[in-house]
């Protein structure tokens, strides 16, 4: 990975659902932001509306294997897939993998599809992880940052260039925050329900309840940068801003621009 250039990153003073915002940008030497193999000129993801060109190497299409073939096994597969040759380890690119989670989320509700990620994940671990993970990272600050600071290289292939930066939880501050610039998963996806059933919310749930280290994810649907926040006790989803959150009708391929809500945030 190459850093880019040092540059300050601003957030307003209050975030997307008008709450007081928990992040501040923090700039350091070397920069903020990964490259994460972006092919832009810019080395910056693409504009709104635009989707971001990446060029992966190796460790990330590996990346993008393991978790697809897991999570095949529950995902409808499209017809022409079925009577190709069964795929080998290398041969997922990211669009497959997001092609994989649509197809997890055909015929399930909102809470089937969030368990089949917690499957999934558990799945990635060795027997008895979860409750080594609580034994060597208790829900401390330093475990909150430390586990921050880990996000930026290890997730970059799924979600995108992103930043720790300084939070307030508890009146204590705390570099326990990671901004991701424009979220690689959202915007290839393209969909709501996709963020909220499979990523944000189980990933919350995950950290919160199996490992016991807190974690809220506030997204931007408007520029779908994202603000993850360890340490910090994720909302119930009915007092979450992102249960009434409308389908990108422009962009999806399964919206309902009829419906005030995406479907496929409902029950």
């Amino acid at each position: 990975m190459v850093v880019l250039s040092s540059h300050v990153v601003q957030f307003s003073t209050t975030s997307l659902h008008g709450r007081p915002s928990m992040l501040k940008s923090h700039n350091h030497r070397g920069g903020n932001f990964v490259r994460c193999g972006i092919a832009e000129p810019s080395g910056q993801p693409a504009p709104m509306g635009q989707k971001t060109k990446y060029n992966d190497g190796v460790l990330e299409k590996v990346f993008m294997s393991l978790f697809a073939k897991k999570m095949e096994k529950f995902s409808v597969k499209d017809k022409k897939e079925t009577k190709g040759k069964k795929k080998g380890l290398f041969d997922y690119d990211y669009d497959s993998f997001v092609n994989v989670s649509r197809g997890v989320m055909t015929g399930r509700n909102r809470l089937q599809q969030q368990e089949v990620v917690r499957e999934v994940l558990l799945s990635m671990l060795p027997p008895g992880a979860p409750d080594q993970f609580k034994k060597l990272f208790p829900p401390t600050k330093w475990a909150a940052e430390f586990n921050a600071a880990l996000t930026v290289p290890f997730f970059h292939w799924l979600v995108g260039p992103s930043e720790v930066v300084e939070v307030e939880i508890n009146g204590v501050k705390q570099r326990s925050g990671v901004h991701i610039k424009k979220c690689r998963y959202l915007e290839n996806s393209g969909c709501v329900g996709m963020c909220v059933n499979m990523c944000k919310i189980p990933t919350q749930d995950f950290f919160t309840n199996e490992f016991g280290l807190p974690l809220t994810m506030i997204p931007n649907f408007e520029d779908m940068s994202c603000e993850m926040v360890y340490g910090q006790p994720p909302p119930s989803f009915e007092e979450d801003p992102v249960a009434k959150q409308p389908c990108f009708a422009d962009v999806c391929s399964v919206a309902n621009p009829n419906s005030s809500i995406c479907p496929k945030l409902q029950a």
